[in-house]
């Protein structure tokens, strides 16, 4: 029984300590299964509160607060599953009754010291507990700077993007601007900077994964409408407006439909992973683009006259990242926004980080 007692505190010390390094450490994308109920409870009791809560603006107050909440609350976690798991190879080895052994787990943990042992081994396990529990104090101040450095950089393009593409963000508004005020000609160096971009959202989104629901500090902007804007005004432009083929604007699809799958990846959200256009309806009616086109050609927008042809190709550029696009949208509760937001579907809560492929 002891033998069995004191392997289960082990186990728990070394899968708490696994998930502390997946979260602080590690520079990959690695799944926690506690990360995932943490967030996962606290999504729940968010929900409970939207039933009383009905304005968007309140709401996007309320979905402020989940990723800053959730990754405190990751530390009480950790230290409870450390403390537990101590406690259990104390009294395994004979520590004391359970509530010594938990008394001398908590007073190692925290580095309080008011309880002590006369075993040389107790007391140099009670030493690497309290290693331990300074240690993840001390990954958590160096992670969130870490984290917030990502949101600046995250956040300084999708503020530029109103400027460009108005608020909420649409490709509509981003070609008349660019149109009108800088040339469709100077599309070519834009494209580049949202490759550069979709390609640290998609290293940061997936190392630092509650990035993902960190609001952007006005309650209308979000990082994936801004990116669905984006990959739309791309799309149109491939596809529907006279000018000569563009590669940069090419690649700057494929960089953002590749970022929001490795996102959608990590939470397990199923997508198509080779959709092809008529097989795959998109979420697009023609008659919406069809008045996209109207509206550009009458603002002088050079359009490409086999409107038919430009259908088919642009919705072969938005199959790619119509789906993903939309469910990330409802996993952030993104603001509604033309073509992306305001079609997405309704997710059941808890999605997050305890979504299950289908």
């Amino acid at each position: 029984m002891k033998i069995f007692i004191f392997l289960f505190g082990l186990s728990l010390v070394i899968a708490t300590l696994f998930s502390a390094l997946s979260t602080f450490v590690l520079p990959r994308a690695a799944r926690s299964q506690l990360n995932r109920i943490v967030f996962g409870v606290l999504r729940r009791i968010i929900a409970v509160i939207f039933r009383l809560v009905k304005d968007y603006a309140r709401r996007d107050k309320i979905m402020a607060y989940y990723a800053p909440i959730g990754l405190l609350m990751l530390v009480p976690a950790w230290y409870a599953l450390i403390a537990l798991g101590y406690a259990a190879i104390y009294w395994a080895l004979g520590a004391g009754d359970w509530l010594l052994a938990l008394k001398l787990s908590g007073s190692s943990l925290f580095t309080l010291g008011f309880i002590v042992s006369e075993s040389t081994l107790i007391n140099v396990l009670i030493f690497s507990e309290a290693m331990i529990g300074l240690i993840l104090v001390a990954l958590l101040m160096a992670y969130l700077p870490t984290m917030y450095s990502a949101f600046s950089r995250r956040e300084q393009a999708v503020n530029m993007l109103e400027v460009r593409a108005g608020n909420p963000p649409t490709a509509r508004e981003m070609l008349l601007r660019f149109n009108r005020i800088h040339g469709l000609d100077k599309l070519s160096d834009y494209w580049k900077i949202w490759e550069s971009w979709f390609a640290d959202v998609e290293e940061s989104h997936t190392t630092l994964p509650a990035l993902v629901f960190f609001r952007s500090p006005r309650a209308e902007n979000s990082w994936i409408t801004s990116a669905g804007a984006v990959l739309d005004a791309a799309s149109l432009t491939l596809s529907s407006i006279d000018i000569p083929f563009d590669y940069s604007a090419a690649l700057s699809i494929r960089a953002g439909f590749i970022a929001m799958r490795r996102i959608a990846d990590y939470f397990d959200i199923s997508y198509p992973t080779e959709p092809r256009y008529p097989q795959l309806p998109i979420s697009i009616r023609r008659e919406e683009f069809d008045a996209v086109l109207d509206e550009l050609s009458a603002a002088g927008v050079p359009i490409k006259e086999n409107r038919e042809q430009a259908w088919l190709d642009f919705a072969g550029w938005r199959v790619n990242y119509d789906r993903v696009l939309l469910v990330l949208c409802s996993l952030v509760m993104a603001p509604e926004t033309p073509w992306s937001s305001d079609r997405a579907p309704k997710l059941k809560i808890p999605a997050l980080f305890i979504w299950k492929k289908k």
